[in-house]
This record gives structure tokens, C-alpha cells and sequence, in this order.
């Protein structure tokens, strides 16, 4: 597959084991047709002023495209900075279950861990 000037080798982003293994359990259990793409990046909102963003989505224009475990992972170009070095978890436990997002670039997040300010 040639690479387009769009596509980079490595993703600015790292995902543990358990977020591949729940994604690729979410990709195989979806009894509705999911998009081919994972889409990372953030939104404004949430009590820290930026929210992650963490979805199956289609590419657009502005998009960088990654593969990432065999996952076609895309990102807004202009989201890099706030995301890069970031790692994905997800959490089986009993008091927590779902993504977790350990960002490097954050300067302050909330209680929840889902939103920060950089």
C-alpha cells in the first residue's frame, strides 16, 4: 500500500495492550457496521477546557492516518500538540472500567481524567 503524504510511520500516541484488546473486542462485537477508522483527538468542553476524543469515525481531509496493532488510527493535524507522547489504557476493574488517557502535554485535568487543559 503506498503511503500517502497524509500517512506517517509511527502514531504520535501509544496504546496498551488492554485498550487493543478492548478496541479490536469492540471492532468484532459491534453487531451494527462501525467506520474503518479510530478517530483520537480532543474537543473543547469538559471542566479542564478540552475533552479527548476517542471514536470510530470516518477520514477527512485534515487528517493524519497511522496504523496502530493492526488498528487504522486517523487525527486531526491540528490536534498533535495536545496528544503527542500520550498513551491509551483501558481499565477492567471493578471501581473503574473503561479509557483511561495518561497525556504528557497536560497541565491540569479533572477528577474524572477525561478532560485537561494544556
Amino acid at each position: 500500500m503506498p503511503e500517502s503524504k497524509d500517512t506517517l510511520v509511527e502514531a504520535p500516541i501509544r496504546f496498551t495492550a488492554n485498550a487493543i484488546k478492548k478496541l479490536n473486542e469492540i471492532r468484532s462485537e459491534s453487531d451494527a457496521e462501525i467506520a474503518p477508522y479510530l478517530r483520537i483527538g480532543v474537543k473543547g468542553g469538559g471542566c479542564s477546557g478540552l475533552s479527548y476524543l476517542l471514536a470510530f469515525d470516518q477520514r477527512e481531509e485534515k487528517d493524519n492516518e497511522y496504523e496502530v496493532e493492526g488498528i487504522p488510527v486517523i487525527m486531526n493535524k491540528a490536534h498533535i500538540m495536545y496528544v503527542l507522547g500520550m498513551e491509551v489504557d483501558y481499565e477492567y476493574g471493578l471501581n473503574s472500567r473503561g479509557f483511561t488517557f495518561n497525556n504528557p502535554n497536560a497541565t491540569d485535568t479533572c477528577g474524572c481524567g477525561e478532560s485537561f487543559s494544556a
